[in-house]
């Protein structure tokens, strides 16, 4: 995992450029051949959620469905954090198909062997 670079998302559409963002950054990392992945945790999991991102937007960034189907459709992987969508009451159903839900010891091996860690 040398080049890869996780981003950690942290908000939904109550801070909508910090939601956006990180899938901007993480579109320019696989444009430039590097892994990335962004990880949704605390209110970061409503992002995941079927047509929620849709709604999203953000003055001078693509809208944030745009950037989330480019990211998949480039290889990107998204992970959701297990005990943040359980305490929303966020049903695996309920989420984008693309999603990978994680606890914590996968959160943390990802982590230690990342390149970066950038949390918005």
């Amino acid at each position: 995992m040398a080049d890869t670079l996780i981003f950690v998302v942290t908000c939904a559409d109550e801070n909508a450029d910090k939601a956006i963002i990180p899938f901007a950054l993480g579109n320019s990392a696989l444009a430039m051949d590097a892994e990335a992945i962004i990880i949704l945790q605390s209110t970061g999991v409503f992002l995941g959620k079927k047509d929620y991102a849709r709604h999203v937007n953000a003055p001078g960034f693509p809208p944030l469905q745009q950037l989330m189907e480019i990211f998949k459709e480039e290889g990107g992987k998204v992970y959701a954090c297990e005990p943040c969508i359980r305490s929303r009451n966020i049903n695996h159903e309920d989420l984008l198909d693309y999603i990978e839900i994680v606890s914590g010891p996968t959160l943390v091996d990802n982590y230690l062997e990342a390149k970066n860690v950038i949390v918005y």
